[in-house]
């Protein structure tokens, strides 16, 4: 894996300038804009898109195509979008993992994020729940640490998979709390939440949506939240950050980003983040995703290149830590 410094460098360099000439202003957008999507239709990242690329296409007065290439976990529709990079029509939509753990989860991505992608915004973020059976008696993330004890493996977590984000989730809350819990890989979220309701693990981190109908009906209690602060579908249940012990910077959350192939004009991009950080301002725009159980978390090519290293270098870390064990 390449040094953080050097990501960052070749990130940043590619976002020094963002004027904007009037040339680009009248020429571009001249044809359909294609954002490929590295999920199916239905699913989350694609409404997602699907709400943002509608009001794009309102605001450009072009269309604006949704290419699904699922796959990869998101990988694909990356590829997809280089290969058919160079017109300044071309971009994607992709969560964290393509961009932040799959080059150290596969054996060949066929993209270097620093070299191939620019980034042009976050677009949203979603954090986890640390949720557990309500007859496990425990209410408070002091409880949960306090069970899990010193001994290892003395309380069990399940997640969708090896290297999946509640897996590392659970590793990063692991190793910030001192603890060390048995992993049990299950292939879907319904699968991990029957087996903590029925008492054959511990807990899982999963999304707010997944667990809310479970706190409301009264058999699942949620410990804490992975966000900075407090999210609009659980905005009683704290943030990990900062409680029983676990540093005030904890942070682990599933993110959604608009991307443009690197070498794309500079006032392409500037033009998109500009549109693209309006339509996120829209009240209509942030309760329809909030429902999803997406925040809004628009911000500046700088920013998201930022968060691209720092994410990189913090789930780098959870994985060696998961190799090791």
């Amino acid at each position: 894996m390449k040094q953080s410094t050097t990501m960052h460098l070749v990130l940043a360099s590619a976002l020094c300038s963002f004027a904007l000439p009037a040339s680009a202003q009248d020429d571009w957008p001249s044809q359909p804009l294609r954002v490929f999507v590295g999920f199916p239709a239905g699913s989350s990242p694609d409404v997602l898109a699907r709400v943002v690329t509608e009001k794009l296409s309102e605001r450009l007065g072009q269309p604006v195509v949704i290419e699904n290439r699922p796959g990869a976990g998101g990988v694909i529709g990356i590829q997809q979008m280089l290969v058919s990079a160079g017109d300044g029509h071309t971009f994607g939509t992709t969560i964290n993992g393509p961009m932040t753990t799959s080059q150290r989860m596969m054996d060949d991505t066929g993209f270097d994020v620093a070299e191939d992608i620019a980034p042009v915004t976050l677009l949203a973020t979603s954090p986890l729940v640390l949720a557990v059976a309500s007859e496990s008696g425990i209410d408070d993330l002091e409880g949960f640490i306090s069970a899990a004890g010193t001994e290892p493996d003395a309380l069990s977590y399940g997640s969708v998979g090896q290297g999946s984000g509640a897996h590392l989730t659970a590793e990063l809350f692991a190793a910030e709390a001192g603890l060390s819990m048995l992993h049990i890989p299950f292939t879907s979220y319904a699968e991990v939440t029957t087996s903590i309701l029925g008492g054959e693990i511990d807990a899982g981190f999963m999304a707010p949506s997944a667990a809310l109908s479970f706190v409301e009906a009264g058999t699942m209690n949620v410990l804490g939240i992975t966000s900075a602060e407090p999210f609009g579908q659980m905005p009683d249940v704290a943030p990990i950050a900062g409680s029983a012990g676990l540093p005030d910077d904890f942070r682990a959350e599933l993110w959604n980003a608009f991307i443009a192939p690197a070498g794309t004009d500079e006032a392409i991009i500037a033009r998109l983040n500009a549109e693209i950080t309006d339509i996120l301002g829209d009240p209509d725009v942030q309760e329809q995703m909030l429902g999803m159980g997406w925040q809004v978390a628009p911000g500046t090519p700088e920013d998201m290149a930022e968060r691209i290293v720092v994410d990189t270098e913090m789930w780098g870390a959870v994985i060696d830590r998961v190799e090791a064990q």
